[in-house]
Formats: structure tokens, sequence, C-alpha cells
């Protein structure tokens, strides 16, 4: 489906004037003022997001409960499990809060579940077989909103669960140690647009700040979320080279803190200081010291996300947390390869997908069904959501596209403006 792009004009004298402020082209600045930056200071942070200008972690409602937990945890050296998901955003932030982890002389657990046998989400086999393994506090990254009763069956098992996700909130009580999701109702947190890696990277944050009230590092207390010596913890600067490729990847707008992290993530993968990254580097052939959103978005992130669709996202997670070089280009190549069959895998759908369109959703006037819903016991289910996407984009039309295996269909839904999917498959839930 073609798409042809028009510029709304508004006031060409404020955008002339706007434009000779900043230094800008007038096209330029008619953009920003379309986008609400009319003013130089706004359009200014945009254009050159700062660090500074990053949010209190702490406006976001449950942090402090969840820091309390963490903090008890780690002086009483429970047994902590990260527990994310299989995609890009679910990996980065598991290695996010691992390696941090590790900073603090702590030893945590990752527990990204299987795709095709475990799904989305906390799940009550993984719950009891991690409390059998003496696990005692459970913190998600990029899940967990969804999972009330999961969360309840932690709770009764003596597992306290930490909540970290973006995600929309359903309806319901919870019995986790904390929530936090800048989502949910009665968060005072300015921004509601964050990934999961962006949620995660907050509650960093918020606990290095705690950790240092407490004298925990031996130095003084400090608010700067990318500063300081080790006497005042980690630096957590070196942390936004996965906090940028976890945001691009989960396609969140970059607005507001979004645009702070990769902005300043870019810069930290233009260094790659992690083994993991400079393999990817490698097998992708992105120029060292060139690397854009471009290439984070269609080099970098198919080759994390492969893992978690083709077989396991525990590949991908030991890319971004090993310091093995010759380990980080084993694991690259390996993730490279998935990421072909991958993209067979894919192609091989869409021309299914194709055909099944123009033999039952298109009219005698060659026009397309108004939402397509498509199914098949061929179809990978690690892949349908790529191939929803590539319909959408395509055709301008919702897309479903269900996985069938033994009866049972696992599905992946993508939309498109104002058309709220959530809102049409409820209204199908009688079926």
């Amino acid at each position: 489906m073609m798409k042809r792009w028009k510029v709304k004009e508004s006031s060409a004298g404020l955008a002339a004037i706007l434009g000779d402020n900043l230094n800008i082209l007038p096209l330029t600045a008619q953009l920003l003022i379309n986008r609400g930056l009319a003013d130089c200071g706004r359009a200014s942070a945009f254009l050159s997001p700062e660090l500074k200008d990053l949010h209190d972690p702490y406006l976001l409602k449950d942090m402090d409960r969840a820091v309390d937990r963490i903090v008890r945890a780690l002086g009483d050296k429970e047994k902590i499990v990260v527990y994310g998901d299989y995609d890009v955003d679910g990996v980065t932030s598991s290695a996010l809060l691992c390696l941090f982890f590790k900073e603090l002389g702590c030893e945590p657990l990752s527990y990204i579940p299987q795709r095709q046998t475990e799904g989305y989400g906390l799940n009550a086999m993984a719950i009891k077989k991690l409390a059998s393994e003496g696990v005692s506090l459970i913190i998600t990254v990029d899940c967990g909103s969804g999972s009330a009763d999961e969360t309840a069956l932690a709770r009764s098992l003596g597992v306290d669960v930490v909540i970290t996700d973006h995600h929309e909130m359903p309806d319901g009580a919870f019995a986790s140690a904390a929530l936090v999701n800048p989502k949910q109702e009665g968060c005072a947190f300015p921004f509601k647009g964050l990934a999961g890696i962006g949620v995660a990277f907050n509650l960093v944050v918020a606990l290095r700040s705690r950790l240092r009230r407490g004298n925990f590092f031996g130095g003084a207390d400090g608010q700067n979320a990318t500063g300081g010596q080790h006497a005042t913890g980690p630096n957590l600067k070196k942390y936004l080279d996965l906090v940028c490729i976890g945001t691009i990847a989960d396609m969140v707008p970059l607005i507001d803190e979004n645009r702070i992290f990769v902005s300043h993530g870019l810069r930290e993968l233009n260094v790659a200081s992690r083994p993991g990254i400079r393999a990817l580097i490698d097998v992708a052939g992105v120029k060292p010291g060139r690397i854009d959103a471009d290439a984070v978005a269609f080099q970098f992130a198919p080759r994390i996300n492969a893992a978690g669709r083709l077989s396991e996202a525990s590949a991908a997670f030991e890319l971004l947390t090993t310091t093995d070089t010759h380990a980080a280009q084993r694991l690259a190549r390996k993730l490279d390869s998935e990421n072909k069959s991958r993209q067979k895998i894919e192609e091989k759908m869409l021309c299914e997908a194709l055909a099944m369109i123009g033999q039952h959703a298109t009219g005698g006037a060659g026009e397309v069904a108004k939402g397509l819903v498509l199914c098949s016991e061929k179809w990978h289910p690690g892949v349908i959501g790529i191939v929803a996407s590539r319909l959408v984009e395509r055709f301008g039309r919702p897309a479903v596209l269900i996985a069938l295996e033994n009866g049972i269909g696992r599905g992946s839904a993508r939309s498109i403006r104002p058309f709220d999917m959530l809102e049409g498959l409820s209204a199908c839930s009688s079926f």
C-alpha cells in the first residue's frame, strides 16, 4: 500500500522564527511545530536529549515498595530470579537487571520462558519449579501485568513477586510485593510510553539511589542516573546500549525518556564495549562506529529476536551478558543462522497468507476485506506476528494470524489506527 507523506502547514512565520533560533531548516522547524514543539526550549530538548531530563524513578507507583523488597533480599542473600520475556525488550531487560545485580555482589538466576511450550508471561509450572529450588523473590521484566493468578500462586508457595512491566493493565487486584507499571491507575510518572527495558532501567536507578543512601557503596548519596565512581555505585551509563536496543525493538514512541535512552544508548553501542555487541556488529556487517537506529531495528533486533522465535531466548541473553569473546562470536553466529531460517519461514508463510487473501478475502472489485483473520496448521507460532505486521503494512487492514496445532490455535494480532484490537477481540469472545 503506497503512502504519500504531506506536511501539515501552519504559520510559516512561526516556522521561520523557530528555524532561525535553532539554526535548523524550515521544514524541520515545521515538523517540530506539528509535533507540538513550537517553543525553543522543548524543540531543543527534542533535538538534543539530555540525561539530566530523565524523570524521578520514584514517581512510578510502587517503586518504593519494589526497592524495599529487593534491598531486603540483597541483605538477606535470598535467591532471586529475574523473569523475562523472550522478545528483544524482555531479553535486554533481563540482561540489564542480572548484570546490575552482579555488580552488587548478587548472583541472580535468569528465567525466560520457552515461547512454544510455555507462552508469554508468568506460568504456574515455572513458578512451582522455582519455588521448589528455593527461590524467594521473582522480579519480572516486560511481563507480569496480566498474571494475577500466577502471582497469587507464588505467594502461596512463599515466593514474593515484584512486577516491572509496561503493558496495558487489566482490572483486578494483585498479590504482588510491588507492581511497577506506568500505565497502572494512580501512577504519577509523567511518561506512559516506556518499553519494558525503560521501566527496568528506572528500577535500577531507584535501587542504586536507595543503596547510596544506605551507604551500601561506602560513598555519598546522589541522584545522577549516569554518573558516579565505584564509591557511589555502578556507573549506569554503560547499560544504555541495552536500553537503546530494547526501546527501539519494542517500537515505542521515540519521545520523552525513550528519546533520551536511544540518543545516548547509540553512543554506547558505537563504543561497543560488550563482546556480544561486537560479535553482533560483525555478523550483521554493520560498520563499527556507524551504528544508528536503523541498524538496531533491522540488523540487531531481528537476530536477537530469532532465538526466542525459533528456539530458546537464553542464547540471546547469554550473548548480551557474556564476557568471553569466543563465546560471543559463537552465539552471534548461532543467532545469525536462526535469523536466516526465520526469514525463509516468514517468506513462505507470507506467500501462503497472500494466497488465502486472494482466494477468500477479496471482493469482486478487488477490494480486500476490512479485517483479515487467517489460520493454518503449517504456520510457525514464533513467526506469525511478523507476517501479521507485513499484511497490515501491505493492505492497511487489522490482521490476526493463528497457528493451529493439535486443535489449539495460538494467534498474533496487529492493528491500525484507530481500530482497538483488544475491544474488537473482546466483542468476539462469545463465539
